[in-house]
């Protein structure tokens, strides 16, 4: 470049901007564009001052380069930050097959790298750039929509909502959920709670998740029965489906919300022993069952608990004998908080009776083994731990044993007897003197 302005007038270098903000001044920092590229304002700035009229041809392009050389230099110096994250990006286009979890997380970096660095323009066409390739995760578009709101930029995060929710990823019901939240956030109630029935009835009918996050809204917004309603709507249309996973989470949900809300004991227990009556019993179910106990006010159902958790961990009772034992856990935590101790031995007694003796043998061997060998580092441990390092002696390292040598013997020095002449010689010629004839 600086080759190229040495052989050209300054009137020739300058963008037809640039030219303009010469005669007419300074003009706003948006307008800023050099080459087609983007330039720092304080630089733009510098370069839209009109020359002073006693400045030669020579002084203005000089000034010219110096601000383009600061200009390459940042430009070089945001590049040497962000190149590890552009070589990490291996598919910058779309594809329906799902990224792998390290571009994932480099896009995450990526953004979290650029929203450090403040420059609101970059930020924004990097998410651009990104929800190209990830146009098919629901998080990036969340991310996106936070994080215009976070700027102020309403229009930008309401256009991010729509497309999200409206073209690439409108089966996914988390957007929904967010979008349910986000409008009720923004005073949008009708929004909000369109974007709940959509997912009611369209994406994931029956989802535990957006029936409760709709009825909590209600409830906020001070409609107690709509609240009841939509529990009791969905309760009602799991029970027509056959062996329904939702529905006696539903009921738990249900009993634990009516009672939080409305303080009301009986309704909370009477919903719950209606409940049994449609579903089967489980670990997740009476798991729930159990810790909403522990909430409500005494005299506490103990017996009734009893009665449930003794069917669903007989061994003739369906599941599986680990959810089994963990329920049987669960439960006798509940009575040691809860009940005697004459309760609680029997209880402990019934758990040691049905769980263990019937642990594997393999994992018994496996700790005994695991016991062994760690006894055995022990003793190596210790039988290694007093031998002598290299550079210490013997006796040091046994300082009891008997020096069998005479005393002084290390202290005096080493001599060998005088040897003759002949005998140097008789050593220096090994051979007879005949072998050299």
């Amino acid at each position: 470049f600086k080759e190229l302005a040495g052989s050209r007038p300054l009137s020739e270098l300058r963008t037809a901007e640039e030219a303009a903000a010469n005669v007419s001044g300074p003009v706003s920092e948006a307008d800023g564009q050099v080459n087609e590229g983007e330039v720092h304002p304080d630089a733009a700035e510098q370069m839209q001052k009109p020359l002073t009229a006693g400045s030669t041809e020579a002084e203005g392009l000089e000034k010219y380069v110096a601000i383009r050389e600061e200009l390459y230099k940042k430009a070089k110096e945001l590049d040497s930050k962000i190149i590890g994250f552009e070589t990490a990006i291996r598919r910058p286009y779309f594809h329906v097959r799902p990224l792998n979890v390290a571009e994932l997380e480099n896009w995450h970096n990526y953004l979290d790298f650029i929203e450090r660095e403040g420059d609101f323009n970059k930020v924004v066409k990097l998410y651009e750039r990104c929800l190209i390739a990830c146009a098919n995760y629901p998080e990036y578009w969340i991310r996106y929509v936070l994080c215009m709101e976070a700027s102020g930029s309403m229009d930008l995060a309401n256009n991010a909502l729509v497309r999200a929710t409206q073209v690439f990823v409108k089966r996914q019901p988390e957007i929904h959920l967010f979008a349910a939240r986000f409008k009720e956030q923004n005073g949008d109630i009708e929004g909000a709670q369109a974007a709940y029935h959509l997912v009611h009835s369209e994406i994931s009918p029956g989802l535990l998740e957006a029936i409760i996050k709709h009825a909590n809204m209600e409830w906020r917004l001070g409609k107690l029965e709509d609240a009841f309603s939509l529990y009791e709507q969905a309760i009602a249309i799991e029970k027509g489906k056959e062996h329904s996973q939702t529905l006696p989470m539903l009921f738990a949900q249900y009993s634990r919300f009516s009672y939080l809300v409305s303080g009301n004991a009986k309704k909370a227990r009477e919903i719950l022993t209606g409940a049994l009556d449609h579903v089967q019993l489980s670990k997740p179910f009476l798991e729930a069952l159990i810790h909403f106990e522990t909430i409500l006010p005494p005299p506490r159902q103990i017996d009734y608990l009893q009665s449930l958790v003794d069917k669903f961990i007989s061994p003739n009772s369906d599941g599986s004998a680990a959810d089994k034992e963990d329920l049987s856990s669960i439960f006798l935590e509940f009575l040691s908080l809860f009940d005697d101790v004459q309760s609680i031995k029997k209880a402990e007694d019934r758990h040691a009776k049905l769980f263990l003796p019937h642990r594997p043998m393999s994992e018994l061997r496996k700790r005994h083994a695991e016991e062994f060998l760690s006894s055995d580092k022990t003793k190596l441990v210790k039988s290694y731990s007093g031998a002598p390092s290299p550079g210490q002696s013997l006796m040091g390292a046994y300082p009891n044993a008997q020096n069998q040598w005479p005393a002084g013997y290390g202290a005096q020095p080493q001599t060998w007897p005088p040897t003759t002449q002949a005998q140097a010689q008789a050593q220096a010629q090994p051979w007879t003197s005949g072998y050299s004839q």
